[in-house]
């Protein structure tokens, strides 16, 4: 295939990116809420301008499929993910075309429709990433139409107050947007062209619409003694300042890690195609750079924090998104025979793959006993941690358990997480409260004052995971009394997943003391 070349789009790729929806609202389906996403909903029940772990974007995102279905679930709560992907695509769709050519855009499609990384991180689960990739990819797009304007001759106009706007909702989406607005600067400051961007009178506008645009996050922050940037910066890592060391296996090992998650096929290629590109930039092209700019802070720098403190797969994610336009760059030097084979492969072993998988979450299939191939008994299986919260509602609803639950002034468990899950399952049933007594309550301490709540009846509700003995100890001096009210199991392939204790413990005579 010669480079730059326009082609139409092969009826194989256009069921590459059909096969990839279908496979992502089928698993959107059928897939138990993880512990985020429950605790992610809690956002959505306790509306505010910002949110201990997140800027308020996640509440808006999870929300979106509950307040147009009117019912809770897991495809409901990801709905958001799913449709904000679908225009996510077709942004960096818009900003390959323009940098590069059509050719380029169609196989960053492709790309962005395989990677699992990209798939599960921004247009699957009810995550911080969905609305974050959409403000990125919109930013990028327009600072491409900025920088790289047709006719060659740049001067700055008024799109720099619109990535400034861009960039301050990527913020209140999660704070990768900060970086992503040091990383435009970045780029400003090493192209001689660009650098008369940061004294235009439109930069100075730019940064006064993003601080504008930040204010719910100051706000409340302000509000509540800067408790989340101080979690992010600081508290996130108590752990390792003591003796905070690089170790380049560890870095190694998360490098690894995420190329597992983009899928080997595509982020060995991918990296080295960005490596490549880096080493080449001092003779490259301008739009390479710019991409490289775009990308390679988060991605390459999260991947260095690794060598120093545990991180998640995907906090570079958002800067691989925009390296993957100069993979599809690459692409094109390739024959067409070439990239069918690589890409019909990759995308059939990944969906054997991730079908393999969704069978076994849903139906059990390695359960012993119960499976097909009985492999992996339910206490030591990690899926099993996903907890299906349609199967606990219908649970809960029943006889005596959904009167009590249906007439308690709150709820309480002892678990942020858990009081995510507890939440989904019982919003159709009452609106009390779901309150979590923990020493890391997250949201909860800021939510709640148990004080509040002295004098009124409740129930505690926690899970088998924890000795119960431990769990009445530590919290019967708080309560007129702990009884067992009932227990419920949920069940897979005819085995439990997991035993929930529901206890009746009268009034709050003793409020709980959050950690801050």
């Amino acid at each position: 295939m010669v480079a730059g070349k326009r082609m139409g789009w092969p009826r194989w790729l256009i069921g590459i990116v059909i096969g990839s929806w279908v496979l992502r609202i089928l698993i959107a389906w059928l897939l138990p809420p993880g512990f985020d996403e429950a605790y992610y909903f809690l956002y959505t029940q306790h509306w505010d301008w910002s949110y201990f772990d997140h800027p308020v974007m996640v509440a808006l995102t999870t929300a979106l499929g509950p307040w147009l279905t009117g019912y809770i679930s897991p495809l409901t709560i990801r709905l958001g993910a799913l449709v904000l992907y679908g225009v996510s695509t077709g942004l960096l769709y818009l900003s390959a075309r323009r940098l590069f050519d059509a050719t380029v855009a169609m196989w960053t499609v492709a790309i962005a429709s395989l990677c699992p990384l990209f798939i599960f991180s921004f247009g699957l689960l009810a995550a911080p990433d969905n609305a974050l990739i959409l403000w990125w990819s919109a930013a990028a797009y327009v600072a491409t139409v900025e920088f790289f304007p047709k006719d060659q001759s740049y001067r700055p106009t008024a799109k720099l107050v619109l990535i400034g706007l861009l960039l301050g909702l990527a913020c209140l989406s999660k704070y990768h947007g900060f970086i992503l607005g040091l990383s435009v600067v970045g780029f400003c400051l090493t192209s001689v062209r660009h650098r008369r961007a940061l004294l235009s009178p439109w930069t100075g506008v730019a940064l006064l619409v993003f601080f504008l645009t930040l204010l719910p996050l100051i706000y409340w922050n302000i509000q509540h003694n800067w408790l989340s940037f101080g979690f992010h910066l600081s508290t996130r890592f108590d752990n390792d300042t003591s003796r905070l060391q690089f170790n380049v296996l560890n870095m190694v090992g998360v490098w690894l890690v995420g190329i597992a998650y983009l899928f080997p096929s595509l982020g060995f290629p991918l990296w080295w195609v960005s490596g490549r590109s880096l080493w080449q930039s001092p003779k490259g092209g301008l739009r390479q750079r710019f991409v490289l700019w775009l990308g390679l802070p988060i991605a390459a720098g999260f991947t260095l924090l690794g060598g120093v403190t545990h991180i998640y797969p995907a906090w570079p994610a958002p800067g691989l998104w925009s390296l993957s336009l100069l993979l599809a760059s690459a692409m094109t030097a390739w024959s067409l025979r070439t990239i069918r084979r690589w890409l019909v492969g990759s995308a059939l072993v990944m969906a054997a793959l991730l079908l393999f998988a969704l069978g076994h979450v849903v139906l059990g299939t390695l359960q012993r006993p119960g499976g097909v191939l009985p492999l992996i008994a339910p206490e030591v299986d990690p899926t099993t941690t996903m907890i299906d919260v349609v199967q606990l509602r219908r649970l809960l609803q029943d006889g005596e358990l959904g009167d009590a639950i249906a007439t308690t002034d709150f709820l309480v468990t002892n678990e942020f997480w858990l009081s995510g899950y507890v939440d989904m399952a019982i919003s159709p049933m009452t609106s009390a409260p779901v309150m979590a007594f923990t020493q890391d309550p997250r949201g909860h301490a800021i939510w709640f004052t148990p004080a509040d709540w002295a004098g009124t009846s409740g129930l505690f509700l926690t899970i088998a995971d924890y000795d119960q003995s431990q769990i009445r100890a530590t919290y019967v001096p708080y309560f007129e009394k702990f009884d067992l009210l009932k227990s419920v199991a949920t069940q897979r392939a005819g085995g439990t997943t997991e035993t929930f204790y529901i206890y009746d413990v009268g009034e709050l005579r003793q409020p709980y003391e959050y950690p801050y």
